[in-house]
């Protein structure tokens, strides 16, 4: 036991993936015994576990392909282009977020990095770097990452199978959050809301074109056809009326 033990919490980069891992652990454990759970895996029933939507950089900001769209009027107009992804968009792409529950995905990314952490201080001495042991983790992480491409894609068939489509619209419009970039015009911005107690950031464009600043608070009014934007206006308050 001691030995088992100390394989899981020796050295530092053990320990932190044992803690980390851990976690997901509890929150599943309490997700089932709350009820919530089960119907991850329900096939009749509502998937409610939401995906981290499509986001760009904090200070970055560019613009969207439209032709001839009045941004004022858009409202269910349909536009051709959108700006393109980030690479933090294109990474949580790769690991196919969206398509599988994000809460999936962090488990089985904790967990897969946990073995390969365990697996790795067995045949490197990592103990002998002291400290420096969590170094091991960058390398840790990288194999981790390409190796969920794979993983998911199973996954995300068995959730399309069962009619899972990620983060329903209406669960957007008429939220609340506060800019996290500057845009105006047609430009794409990233805004951050809180979305079941958990913050997420959203790419956002000004619904009638107006000047809305990093820190502005704004509210969701309408989204693009194809989910990859929302158009926001700034909310009204006693300071901007």
């Amino acid at each position: 036991m001691t030995e088992l033990i100390n394989i899981l919490f020796n050295p530092l980069s053990n320990g932190i993936m044992t803690v980390l891992t851990g976690m997901s652990v509890v929150y599943w454990l309490f997700m089932f015994l709350m009820g919530d759970g089960v119907h991850l895996f329900d096939a009749d029933a509502d998937i409610d576990l939401h995906p981290t939507p499509d986001v760009t950089d904090v200070d970055g900001s560019h613009d969207i392909a439209t032709e001839g769209v009045d941004h004022a009027h858009h409202h269910h107009a349909d536009t051709d282009g959108h700006g393109e992804p980030g690479f933090f968009a294109k990474a949580m792409d790769y690991i196919n977020v969206g398509k599988v529950p994000i809460m999936l995905i962090v488990t089985l990314f904790k967990f897969i990095g946990w073995i390969i952490t365990i697996v790795s201080s067995l045949f490197i001495d990592v103990a002998s770097w002291g400290i420096k042991s969590v170094l091991i983790l960058i390398p840790v992480f990288i194999v981790t990452f390409i190796l969920m491409h794979f993983l998911t894609k199973p996954l995300a068939k068995m959730f399309k199978n069962i009619g899972y489509n990620g983060e329903e619209s209406h669960d957007f419009l008429g939220r609340m959050g506060k800019m996290r970039a500057s845009i105006e015009g047609k430009k794409i911005g990233s805004a951050e809301f809180i979305i079941q107690q958990d913050p997420i950031r959203l790419n956002v464009v000004s619904h009638n074109g107006e000047k809305i600043s990093y820190g502005d608070d704004v509210i969701i009014v309408d989204e693009s056809k194809d989910k990859k934007y929302y158009y926001v206006t700034k909310e009204i308050t006693i300071d901007n009326i």
